[in-house]
């Protein structure tokens, strides 16, 4: 049995990584299947992964299930994560996995705030943190979408908001909320001036996705390409080592959202995705067609989307229990 050896196990996950960006997926990502590429090698007593196969993957990933009583959502994240490994860095086709012990996938519909309990959250935020939450609510983005909104996204003429590389790697054009347009404008005047400053003192380039940097030298450091939500403080790159300003932490308006909620006096566990489901499901019962909403939301297969229908489904009947 041949073991991965200290030398050859950074060569091997450098490979992984490699890959990862070429495919130019989130950093995220990248650390999530590092996480469970190693995982998967200690588990079987750091064996190379060019040794094993359908069998090996098929005891991991049901041993996740069974004694690490992982989510579905967990497991199938550690199974994309080895056959990525195998098919892009090995260039190893996978056969049938057998009988995997899959884990139990909770079916439960997504928390949703009323109209007026949304008002409430959003009366409780201010600033920055007010014009974010407006966008997860009023466009239908997802946290991670807001935070990696650049300047070039936003079309004041044409109100709206194009998102670029979300899930499924495909952009999409939401609306922009009239409410968030002359505060947002009046935050990027601030942010430009941060920029500006930036680069006075040797700073000032962001992260470009898909290779841009070596294909437009200068563009990453151009108003334009700069984050909407930029960090207070100038970080490293832990990719490249370069010393820049990236966007703020997730943290920062979940914290608030979180905050905001409970100032409200709204009891229902919302999180930043709750402005998501809400803007959805609003659009829903306002009238706008389900296609309409799919298209915006980025969902690729309306199914996705039908969940929303579910919930206005009990919004409005009236209970017998009312007729006695």
């Amino acid at each position: 049995m041949t073991q991965v050896s200290h030398n050859s196990k950074p060569k091997l996950l450098d490979q992984v990584r490699d890959a990862i960006r070429t495919k130019h997926y989130s950093m995220k990502t990248e650390e999530a299947y590092i996480h469970w590429i190693k995982r998967f090698i200690l588990f079987h007593k750091k064996r190379h992964p060019k040794e094993m196969g359908e069998n090996e993957i098929n005891q991991f990933i049901t041993h996740l299930a069974v004694k690490d009583k992982v989510s579905a959502s967990t497991q199938n994240q550690a199974l994309c994560a080895i056959v990525f490994l195998y098919k892009q860095v090995l260039k190893i086709e996978l056969g049938d996995f057998g009988n995997i012990v899959w884990a139990k996938k909770r079916e439960t519909e997504p928390v949703v705030f009323t109209k007026k309990e949304t008002r409430a959250v959003l009366d409780q935020l201010s600033g920055m943190n007010w014009i974010m939450a407006n966008l997860l609510y009023g466009a239908g983005l997802r946290l991670s979408e807001c935070l990696q909104l650049r300047i070039k996204d936003i079309d004041y003429e044409y109100n709206q908001v194009t998102v670029r590389d979300s899930k499924g790697n495909k952009d999409r054009i939401t609306v922009l909320p009239q409410v968030v347009k002359q505060p947002l404008q009046e935050h990027l005047t601030t942010v430009k001036k941060l920029h500006e400053k930036d680069l006075k003192e040797g700073f000032g380039s962001v992260y470009l996705p898909y290779a841009l940097e070596r294909k437009y030298p200068n563009a990453d450091k151009e108003f334009g390409w700069q984050f909407v939500f930029p960090a207070t403080q100038i970080s490293t790159d832990p990719r490249t080592g370069v010393r820049r300003r990236h966007h703020i932490y997730e943290t920062v308006l979940q914290k608030a959202v979180k905050q905001a909620r409970q100032k409200a006096g709204i009891n229902k566990p919302g999180s930043c995705h709750t402005f998501r489901h809400s803007f959805a499901t609003h659009l829903l019962q306002d009238g706008y067609d389900i296609r309409t909403v799919q298209e915006l939301l980025g969902h690729k297969d309306v199914k996705t989307t039908e969940i929303y229908t579910h919930i206005i489904k009990g919004i409005g009947i009236k209970s017998p229990a009312d007729n006695l």
